[in-house]
């Protein structure tokens, strides 16, 4: 009965530190999501001034993709955190049976113990144990025993009561996660009209504008133009770099950094691959992380890698795996791909850019030439 009682004890220690992790992590989305919530709640505020001030298409337009991808990022992170309380809700009802097995068994356990007490007292075993003892010594071995037997009762009276108290405590944690999913789903749903509302108004902003100001809009919000300013200052610091010096124009049939991503276009020595959301951004070749840059407008990340004198560079990803001047074998995994609206239909997609850079600006390299066809 005693090995029996440890038993338990363990399972149900085993229970509460599984909760316990399981609560950590719940809390710790509920910091994502509020923080999501609070951007997208300041970015309403600029967007009703922009409407208010009466704002160039344009500008309202920026604002509105910027909502867009901060809107599908909420639910993203709302729809992880109701698979979290989802796993949550199913365990507590997994815990609430064992624990209410467990519960039944201990208390049949101390009526029976109550039962035999009631015996014992009643025809005197106790007194007949302890005085049919042959000596003195063998009278204070059953003393002993007595005492063992003693707390055992007590214990198992003890733990009745704590797992009673268990019992209590997940019926509330239970009903505090149904509640919790309930509430998490209707902001779901809530975020999910307002987001159809953003891209429709956004699709009728940009249907008043000419074919003209859409591509210059396209155009200036294409984050790729960006990189060569950056290109033309790290030539000039990767001067004799030899990590990944094996790489040249020549190099061909590369593997595409995405995993499980496809080539969307090509554009010169550019080429915007899109793949899967989460999906690991790797480096196409073994080289030196020369730089890393943070977009203050998309709050994306840029890496750039040294391949001896080449540069390749991975413009759009949502989070980075390496540190500058890291040393990267060929296929390491680099970065998170990056989220993003695509202008013409305003529906999020997956995507990074990535360029390729010969030592001279006078050698162009076209990206369509690297990867595996």
């Amino acid at each position: 009965m005693i090995k029996k009682l440890c038993i338990l004890i363990a399972v149900l220690f085993a229970f509460a530190t599984s909760a316990s992790a399981q609560t950590s992590k719940i809390e710790e989305q509920k910091r994502v999501i509020a923080n999501l919530e609070k951007s997208i709640a300041q970015e309403e505020k600029q967007l009703a001034k922009l409407k208010k001030s009466k704002a160039s298409a344009e500008q309202q337009i920026v604002a509105l993709t910027r909502q867009i991808e901060q809107r599908n990022k909420l639910i993203s992170e709302t729809t992880r955190q109701i698979k979290q309380l989802t796993a949550e809700v199913e365990a507590s009802e997994r815990r609430l049976k064992q624990l209410g097995g467990q519960l039944n068994s201990l208390e049949e356990s101390v009526a029976e113990i109550v039962r035999a007490a009631y015996r014992n007292y009643r025809y005197h075993n106790h007194l007949t144990f302890l005085f049919s003892a042959k000596s003195f010594t063998e009278l204070t071995r059953r003393i002993a025993m007595l005492r063992v037997a003693t707390q055992y009762r007590q214990q198992q009276i003890s733990q009745v009561s704590a797992t009673r108290s268990d019992v209590q405590a997940e019926r509330e944690l239970l009903t505090k996660r149904r509640a919790e999913l309930s509430e998490t789903k209707r902001r779901l749903n809530k975020q999910r009209t307002k987001l159809l509302a953003n891209v429709q108004e956004a699709k009728r902003s940009v249907s008043k504008m000419s074919s003209k100001q859409q591509a210059l809009l396209r155009s200036k919000m294409a984050h790729e133009e960006k990189l060569d300013s950056a290109i033309k200052q790290l030539r000039k610091l990767i001067k004799g770099n030899k990590a990944g010096a094996s790489f040249s124009d020549k190099t061909t049939a590369l593997n595409i950094p995405v995993v499980g991503g496809k080539v969307k276009r090509y554009k010169g020595n550019m080429a915007e691959i899109v793949g899967p959301e989460g999906a690991a951004v790797t480096s196409i070749y073994e080289g030196k992380v020369v730089d890393i840059k943070r977009n203050k407008v998309t709050n994306k990340y840029d890496i750039f890698i040294a391949h001896g004198e080449y540069i390749t560079s991975y413009a759009n990803l949502s989070a980075v795996n390496v540190l500058k001047n890291a040393i990267v074998k060929k296929g390491e995994r680099i970065g998170t791909i990056g989220s993003a609206v695509n202008i013409s239909t305003m529906e999020m997609e997956y995507k990074i850019v990535f360029g390729i850079y010969a030592p001279s600006p006078d050698v162009k390299l076209s990206a369509a030439n690297c990867f595996k066809k």
